[in-house]
């Protein structure tokens, strides 16, 4: 009982945090001890998520709402993984300026996110993360970096979505959109039988090719070895990709961000660890 109580005074206040440090007005930065969340999520369970049918039904005003342009427009409701097509009704959807052009798939508690913002200005960032505590903690760190920040208006340009990227890239993306993605210390998921849940494999690197434009580039970085192999194995077998030599790969300016500011890179450098960095290249299409 004790044990009970203990546990439930715990979530007592982590909700009560929460809640006063969404409240308007608030800038503080939030606190990850609030946030309590496992390491991984299974990607195959039921998530009871929200996702768009197509990318031009996706509404993300509420993520970007600075870049809102025109009056709403009559589309569909985004459809929970559990609904049909006769579930959607009609809502309205606000444009924006731009279309997102990165993605930090697996974004962790936000780490790229914020250090790529500043450095990127004119483009829309997007993390995906399916740890429901996690995603929130990016909201609200985003939330309390524009409030710091709201007279030089950095991070505007930066949101995050709860999403299983592994289901439901291309309900997001529209083909070609997309410019970079970032895919960084995923869950190397050890042992053989849980192999088909790496983020990286056959069938998701042609989704990657999917909303990938031509010359557009895959960032991965690991600390485990096998799994480093296993991204490059699998990106250099696929006809759309290629690597990025490793000249190249060092004169990029991501490369170095990628490294030093994600929360396990910053891990991986306090232990002494060795990361693995591999770039791919999204190829022309061939002609018909």
């Amino acid at each position: 009982m004790g044990g009970d109580k203990i546990k439930k005074d715990k979530r007592q206040k982590r909700e009560e945090y929460r809640a006063a440090i969404r409240q308007e007005g608030v800038s503080e930065l939030p606190r990850k001890k609030f946030y309590r969340q496992r390491a991984h999520a299974n990607p195959f369970s039921d998530h009871q998520l929200i996702y768009p049918p197509s990318p031009d039904q996706m509404d993300w005003s509420s993520l970007f709402p600075h870049y809102v342009v025109d009056e709403p427009q009559d589309q569909q409701t985004p459809a929970p993984e559990t609904s049909t097509s006769q579930d959607l009704a009609p809502l309205k959807v606000k444009r924006i300026s731009k279309d997102v052009e990165v993605a930090d798939i697996g974004c962790g508690f936000g780490g790229l996110l914020i250090a790529l913002a500043p450095t990127m200005p004119d483009t829309l960032i997007l993390g995906l993360e399916i740890r429901v505590s996690v995603t929130h903690f990016v909201e609200d760190r985003i939330k309390a970096l524009r409030a710091q920040n709201d007279e030089a208006k950095l991070y505007r340009n930066v949101g995050v979505l709860r999403a299983n990227t592994m289901k439901f890239l291309p309900n997001f993306f529209r083909k070609g959109q997309l410019s970079k993605i970032f895919i960084c210390f995923p869950d190397p998921h050890f042992k053989a039988r849980k192999h088909k849940q790496r983020i990286v494999s056959t069938t998701l690197n042609s989704e990657y090719a999917y909303v990938l434009r031509p010359g557009g580039i895959v960032y991965t970085i690991t600390d485990v070895p096998n799994l480093h192999e296993w991204m490059v194995q699998h990106f250099d077998a696929h006809p759309s990709f290629e690597r990025v030599p490793e000249e190249e790969q060092e004169a990029d300016p991501c490369v170095a961000i990628m490294r030093t500011e994600t929360e396990e890179g910053k891990k991986v450098e306090r232990h002494k660890g060795e990361k693995h960095v591999a770039l791919f290249r999204r190829l022309e299409d061939p002609a018909w």
